[in-house]
């Protein structure tokens, strides 16, 4: 199905499958489609797989392969080779589409006058350019349910901070270079923060604990703080 995977040996029991160099959400799909299809039909000795931007990293148990010609890695892609071929070329999964309310500036957005002034930019024009796109979310990390989202308009585009922060509030919204994701829980960070969000991405005691998953798509909207007070009080009261 897929023409250019490099195959390369990933520790002791890791295989590094190669999609490709640059971030593209074609070969993000790819990458998110094939981890599920592995998943769902795996050979005797899989583990688990880890997708990430290009790559997606397939972990299995090397003691299920013993060959006298071979190692366990050849053995290994080769159950993966197979599976990859049997793929049907019309499994594709679109994500979800989820919208985020943020509310931006002040206490919540310290970071937005900075990254205005860096763009030359007023902050609500900031707010508007980073409300109008649909973004995509190529991989979780970091935190739990941390979102990492491509596709942010390169207009609005800050550094990191060159000291990152000690604790940021969870929901916190931050922008890095060209993309932007949010803070799932309070932790330290360097990321430009321009809003906060009173929806919950990571709730441990749920069976499904995060609430966007990599493919899915997110769609921001600006609430003011009144309505982000009366949010959050509605999921204290459902706690």
């Amino acid at each position: 199905m897929f023409q250019n995977i490099n195959y390369l040996s990933f520790g002791e029991a890791g295989i590094l499958l190669e999609f490709g160099s640059v971030m593209d959400k074609k070969v993000n799909l790819q990458i998110h489609n094939t981890a599920k299809w592995l998943n769902d039909h795996p050979f005797d000795g899989f583990i688990e797989t880890v997708p990430a931007y290009t790559t997606l990293t397939v972990l299995y148990d090397p003691m299920k392969f013993i060959h006298p010609n071979k190692s366990a890695f050849e053995l290994a892609v080769e159950q993966i080779k197979r599976r990859i071929e049997s793929m049907p070329e019309e499994n594709v999964t679109v994500g979800r589409t989820i919208e985020i309310p943020v509310c931006y500036g002040g206490d919540f957005g310290p970071d937005l006058e900075n990254v205005a002034g860096i763009n030359r930019l007023s902050q609500q024009e900031v707010i508007s350019i980073h409300t109008e796109r649909t973004y995509y979310v190529y991989m979780l990390g970091f935190a739990p349910g941390f979102p990492f989202l491509g596709g942010m308009a390169k207009e609005i585009a800050a550094p990191r901070l060159s000291s990152p922060r000690l604790s940021i509030p969870k929901g916190s919204v931050g922008i890095a270079g060209e993309q932007t994701g949010i803070y799932p829980i309070e932790t330290p960070g360097g990321w430009q923060l321009i809003g906060r969000t009173p929806a919950r991405l990571f709730t441990p005691d749920l069976e499904t604990p995060v609430l966007l998953q990599a493919g899915d798509q997110v769609k921001f909207y600006e609430i003011t703080r009144d309505e982000y007070h009366a949010r959050e009080a509605e999921h204290e009261h459902h706690d």
